[in-house]
């Protein structure tokens, strides 16, 4: 019982720790949350299919590899887009969940892709409008990795509230 707890736990540090790289990444925020939800199931408190499992550990290697093929930062050195692009993503996948459970992954995408519309609308952002294909570009560097550790968030929080 004790080792469940301590699992539980660690899970949902790690789950938090991954939600604070969303706003300010230093590294990958889809790792601890990939390996939170792990502990959170190992702690027998959340159950999650195998297939889960399967799929948001493939969207995490992805992430990993957009990771370490992406520059840097943003051409002006600001960061600000990490909050548009977290806040919105966190609000899209809450409404997921408020909704139905099967759409949270498309509140998910659909709040990130707000967000870096809302952000390439302010002065900082607007380098991210002349050609569309930068905005592409940058969705799939910053909001797919912000998708993804925010989605495996949302599903644990679907598993406690589930359970």
């Amino acid at each position: 019982m004790v080792m469940h707890t301590i699992l539980l736990i660690a899970g949902a540090a790690c789950l938090i720790a991954a939600l604070a790289l969303v706003f300010w990444p230093r590294w990958m925020a889809s790792v601890p949350a990939f390996v939170g939800l792990v502990l959170m199931h190992l702690s027998y408190y959340i159950d999650v299919p195998t297939m889960t499992f399967i799929f948001w550990g493939i969207a995490t290697a992805i992430t990993i590899g957009l990771f370490y093929l992406s520059p840097s930062g943003e051409p002006d050195g600001n960061r600000a887009s990490n909050l548009y692009v977290g806040f919105t993503a966190m609000a899209g996948g809450m409404l997921g969940i408020l909704l139905a459970p099967r759409v949270m992954v498309l509140g998910v995408v659909l709040g990130a892709a707000l967000g870096q519309l809302a952000y390439s609308r302010t002065p900082a952002g607007k380098w991210m409008l002349n050609p569309s294909t930068l905005f592409w570009r940058y969705f799939a560097a910053k909001c797919l990795p912000a998708i993804v550790a925010i989605s495996i968030v949302c599903i644990a929080i679907m598993g406690i509230v589930i359970e």
